[in-house]
């Protein structure tokens, strides 16, 4: 397993952006970065062995802080939306910073995915990887006190991507954090994902407004084309009519209500696609996860390899709380405390099927 520092990317304002890369030559490779403390490429072999970059990514620095800034990026402090700006905490309601919709999305216009994360390299025993901490002050796009925030990137030799967080407070607040990857299985730049299959361990989601704004209670999967409890053709389950979609701009963007499973790191999601064998099961401690197709790309952005980015050109399978939770008493709390310690873990664990059109995949064993 090795890790190398690679020559930093420089912004348009003259600025350095730390790269690493690290894990098997031959095998799963991941390259992060210190802007977003991002996962800019990942690459993974298919069932012949060779190696393909399975994550959009940047095209180059200057899309770091445009429209490609979440790609790949740990955003926060609170991942997601938060209705209207309006943060209810201890009896005061703190007005956050927004977007032009009036709503807060992965912790507003400056949130971390924006912001240098400093980089340190790691290695325990089987894995290696990289450590990137952050300071958050008090107020900090309108979020109560200061925190102190880490993501740890470890990969191992048989392809598992650990994704660690942690976060300490100096004064109540909420954070949810999570990683923004969008996958797409057959390779970066490749097509669409609709020939992907995918199974999520849910049987309830969140229904959203035409504001992507959870509202009520979470529903049953059931009879609609949110019910991903066995494995789904993507294309099939977004070309199903259902007014759910539409407001998603004809896709997913929704929260699905994970099986608890017992507690601690348990998988809830697997990712297949049968032209390249590649495999990816999404492991996580959290009791949501929200799921996007990448509905709005409208092939304006253009990714490393040089091909735009379509719609559907990946999927983002993102581990978290639920969204908009501080005003829903009823989802599980993201509240963090002095003294307390924010602790959240994502595994990406990739793998391959040997043939091409197995009667039971592996997603459904």
């Amino acid at each position: 397993m090795m890790i190398r520092q690679e020559a930093p990317w420089q912004l348009p304002d003259g600025s350095e952006v730390e790269r690493w890369v690290f894990g098997a030559e031959d095998g799963v490779r991941a390259e992060v970065l210190g802007l977003g403390a991002r996962l800019q490429a990942l690459h993974a072999p298919d069932r012949d062995g060779r190696l393909a970059n399975v994550v959009l990514g940047a095209r180059g620095p200057a899309e770091l802080l445009g429209g490609a800034c979440y790609f790949g990026a740990t955003v926060g402090r609170f991942a997601n939306r938060v209705a209207r700006g309006e943060l209810p905490l201890d009896g005061a309601v703190h007005k956050l910073a927004s977007q032009r919709n009036g709503h807060t999305l992965h912790g507003g216009p400056d949130g971390f995915a924006t912001r240098r994360w400093e980089g340190e390299e790691v290695r325990d025993e089987d894995r290696v990887g990289v450590r990137f901490t952050l300071h958050s002050p008090d107020g900090d796009q309108g979020f109560p006190g200061a925190v102190r925030a880490s993501v740890t990137y470890l990969l191992d030799r048989d392809g598992a991507l650990s994704i660690d967080y942690t976060a300490v407070t100096d004064a109540p607040t909420v954070v949810n954090l999570t990683n923004h990857a969008y996958v797409n299985l057959a390779g970066e730049g490749v097509g669409r994902i609709l020939d992907h299959l995918i199974r999520v361990e849910a049987d309830h989601y969140l229904p959203v407004d035409s504001e992507l704004i959870p509202f009520g209670p979470p529903e049953p999967v059931s009879g609609t084309p949110f019910d991903l409890t066995r494995p789904a053709g993507l294309g099939g389950r977004l070309s199903a009519p259902h007014p759910q979609l539409w407001l998603a701009g004809d896709g997913f963007d929704h929260n699905w209500v994970l099986r608890a499973n017992g507690t601690g790191l348990r998988r809830v999601a697997t990712l297949w696609h049968p032209g390249s064998g590649r495999r990816l099961d999404c492991l996580t401690t959290e009791p949501g996860l929200q799921v996007y197709t990448g509905n709005q790309f409208d092939g304006s952005l253009t990714g490393p390899g040089g091909a735009p980015y379509p719609a559907y050109a990946g999927i983002a399978l993102e581990a978290q709380h639920f969204p908009d939770s501080p005003n829903h008493p009823e989802y599980p709390s993201t509240v963090l405390r002095p003294g307390d310690e924010y602790r959240s873990s994502t595994v990406y664990r990739f793998s391959v099927d040997r043939a091409e059109d197995p009667e039971t995949p592996d997603c459904e064993r």
